[in-house]
């Protein structure tokens, strides 16, 4: 997961399943006319161009977020940069294209297939005659068998992340000849195409110390179009040139620099020349479009109201001036010069800026990954799904997805399944099973589980007060939270309700959005979504006739949607857990709608933002949390990825839950045997039924609402092509660089030539 900028890191396919997970669908042919009319919301934008017309020669400058503290893709602290690496000096025996299918990848299989499956299944590899390590060394079964060996999960002297699929291997060995390789199971393993991807050389994972730490900072044989040079962690930066030993389609560009920036350092990395390449938030988007004067921004606006307000002082010192304030007059004066200077000097610091911004451009399509509200079932109100039911009925998930992407000019589409995404052959919208957004629903959901709308709600002493209602920095959480409640106290009142003291109508969802029109709202979230987050609700604002009293316990008026729900003298409240990162802008802008839409229904909920490197450890995984916002990257092999996201926790040997990446903690044993069955099936169209199955499932469990695919933005300098906003498909680092010039351009352009570096 990415919180929305968050994601969970546990199961890694690419950088990691959860970001910081496709999939399924009906059993159909390969040409169904369901298929055809199955595409992706939003295709990708990547400049492609044919090889012809891409330059030899250049550098990319590509910003990640870290330089990646491993090589290894199979370790735990492997990140997106890891396999950035990988994806480029490394094997991969399958890409992914366009709608998330894998595919043989031509550079090292002429074919890869199952050609037995009685007694057992055996997959037989032909690789490329040409396809060898940079040693020399022919690509062969000794290297599948060293990597079987090290993922088997059988040593426990390998310190692996995962090991699913290589579990199930029986035997590998070499076929009729060097070229063929032979893998035979123990158990049948539908996902056999996620294995070996990416294929590491048998000095890597021959022996515990080479997997272990052989591979961290270097590797010294690779089999890509580029290999590694150096990684330089003083200099916050990874180096790749094109591999002299690469027998396909040679690399376009002469080096890959892959440097660490902070994406709150981004915008100003591309204004100052430092990157060429940068998935951005989408506030630097609009920065970096309304440097080219596309559009009318926010900010824009800001600037706007700033030239007002030195207007205002200007104005202010004429009438002082007048009154005859000499002193006050010759001090203005001078003041007022240097904020002219200052003014000056800001205005053409921002010009400048504007111009170095001009020199790129903003890539967009929709990530492989989604948003999701997490609901924690594990205790309190949401271990009864009709709560959980309740919480997922009262949202409107085409406002959310509206949110946050209809700004971007995005396909604003709720996503409908929790183990594939709309363009995969896989996907279906199941959230029929849980139902769409109703309020009335919603509370008859509440009303059954025994909760009642404007019910007695018994005051709680101080000194009482939950731990858990403590932000990190040990400040209450929810000191501004979304109750709006008439039938709840605060813990300052005398306990007597006053009639009248409720919210004003401006702050009920849907008139509450600031500014009349949103416009706030949807400004917070353009802002980096992924790696996501909320702030505070606004406070209550309150109003009403003074000295018209009701006892204690009494029932409040019927507004409903500014009235808590009450159990047991208690009051519906759920914390709602949120990062704070500079990137979270956007989950804040969700998570405030989320909020607002559940008080509708009368649930209380309190925002208490941590910082992110506590999020997940601290109170995703360890299940200190009511409500959470974060992401799931889409996988081509959910029956593998998804089942640990989904999987029934169980007591352990030494009594804790085990939850493997169920943050939920909620799951069926049902559920665990569509998994298992999909799983073992070498049917492609059984195995996307149980898939459809399970996650219809998942949805009337109630505690994984998917919200709406996330934002993939990437400036780029206008020559790059074939690289920027992927989506679904694996990148073909050998193909990217830059256009070639034309006479016309090579004297206009303000793009650095195919050489620079």
């Amino acid at each position: 997961m990415s919180h929305d900028g968050v994601r969970p890191s546990a199961t890694r396919r690419a950088a990691a399943f959860l970001l910081a997970g496709a999939l399924t669908v009906s059993a159909l042919s390969a040409c169904s006319s369901d298929e055809k009319e199955n595409r992706p919301l939003a295709g990708q934008d990547i400049a492609p161009a044919g090889r012809a017309l891409v330059a030899d020669g250049g550098t990319l400058r590509w910003a990640v977020d870290a330089v990646p503290a491993t090589l290894n893709t199979f370790q735990a602290d492997a990140d997106a940069a890891t396999s950035r690496v990988a994806g480029a000096v490394l094997p991969s025996l399958f890409r992914l294209d366009a709608r998330g299918r894998p595919q043989p990848n031509p550079a090292y299989l002429e074919s890869a297939k199952v050609v037995d499956t009685e007694p057992r299944q055996v997959v037989l590899y032909r690789l490329d005659q040409q396809a060898v390590w940079s040693d020399g060394r022919e690509i062969g079964a000794a290297d599948f068998a060293a990597q079987w060996r090290a993922l088997s999960g059988k040593d426990s002297a390998y310190w692996t992340a995962r090991n699913a699929g290589y579990d199930r291997i029986a035997k590998i060995e070499r076929g009729h000849d060097d070229l063929e390789v032979k893998v035979t199971f123990a158990r049948p393993y539908a996902d056999w195409k996620s294995l070996f991807t990416p294929l590491y050389p048998k000095e890597v994972m021959g022996t515990p110390d080479a997997f272990n730490d052989g591979a961290r900072s270097k590797l010294k044989v690779t089999a890509g179009p580029f290999a590694l040079k150096k990684v330089d962690r003083e200099d916050r930066k990874v180096t790749l040139v094109r591999s002299t030993r690469w027998w396909g389609s040679p690399a376009k560009l002469d080096k890959i620099v892959l440097r660490a920036v902070p994406r709150d350092e981004r915008l100003d990395a591309l204004a100052e020349n430092k990157v060429d390449l940068a998935e951005v938030d989408p506030d630097d988007a609009e920065r970096i479009a309304a440097a080219h004067g596309t559009k009318t921004t926010a900010a824009s606006q800001a600037a706007a109201g700033a030239e007002r307000e030195k207007a205002e002082k200007a104005e202010k010192a004429e009438k002082a001036e007048k009154a005859g304030k000499a002193a006050k007059k010759e001090k203005e004066e001078k003041d007022k010069k240097k904020d002219e200077k200052k003014g000056d000097e800001d205005a053409a610091e921002a010009a400048t800026r504007r111009k170095a911004l001009r020199r790129y451009v903003v890539r967009s399509s929709l990530e492989p990954a989604y948003t999701q509200l997490a609901l924690n079932g594990s205790e309190g109100p949401l271990a009864d799904e009709r709560v959980r039911r309740a919480v997922a009925r009262a949202l409107d998930r085409t406002k959310l997805a509206e949110l946050v992407l209809k700004p971007l000019g995005l396909p604003a589409v709720p996503v409908g399944s929790h183990l594939a995404l709309a363009g995969q052959p896989a996907y279906e919208d199941n959230s029929g099973a849980l139902g769409g957004q109703d309020t009335k629903g919603a509370r008859a959901l509440l009303a059954d589980a025994g909760w009642i709308l404007g019910g007695p709600v018994e005051k709680q002493a101080k000194d009482k007060k939950d731990k858990k209602g403590k932000d990190e920095d040990g400040d209450e959480a929810g000191e501004k939270d979304t109750a709006g409640s008439k039938g709840e106290k605060s813990e300052d009142d005398d306990g007597t309700y006053i009639v009248g003291e409720d919210d004003k109508p401006g702050e009920a969802e849907g008139a509450g959005d600031h500014g009349g029109d949103g416009r706030s709202e949807e400004r917070a979230a353009r802002s980096a979504d992924g790696k996501q987050y909320l702030g505070e609700p606004g406070a209550a604002r309150h109003g009403g006739a003074p000295g018209a009293y009701a006892p204690m316990g009494t029932a409040a008026p019927a507004r409903a949607a500014d009235t808590v729900m009450a159990k047991d003298g208690k009051a519906l409240s759920l914390r709602f857990v949120l990062p704070s990162g500079p990137g979270s802008a956007s989950l804040r802008a969700v998570g405030d709608r989320i909020a607002r839409m559940l008080r509708k229904v009368g649930i209380r909920t309190t925002i208490t933002k941590v910082p992110d490197d506590s999020y997940f450890k601290d109170h995703i995984a360890s299940g200190e949390y009511d409500l959470a916002l974060y992401s799931w990257p889409a996988t081509a092999f959910p029956a593998t990825d998804a089942r640990p996201v989904y999987a029934k926790p169980v007591p352990g040997a030494d009594g804790e839950l085990k939850v493997e990446q169920n943050y939920t903690r909620v799951g069926t044993d049902r559920i665990d045997q569509l998994f298992d069955e999909a799983l073992v099936t070498l049917d492609a169209g059984k195995e996307r039924e149980l898939m459809r199955k399970a996650d219809s499932r998942i949805w009337a469990g109630a505690a994984s609402i998917p919200l709406y695919q996330r934002p993939q933005l990437t400036a780029a300098r206008p020559r790059l092509v074939n690289v920027g906003a992927f989506g679904f498909r694996t990148p073909v680092y050998e193909d990217m660089g830059y256009q070639e010039r034309t006479p016309s351009s090579a004297s206009t352009s303000s793009v650095p030539s195919a050489t620079s570096s």
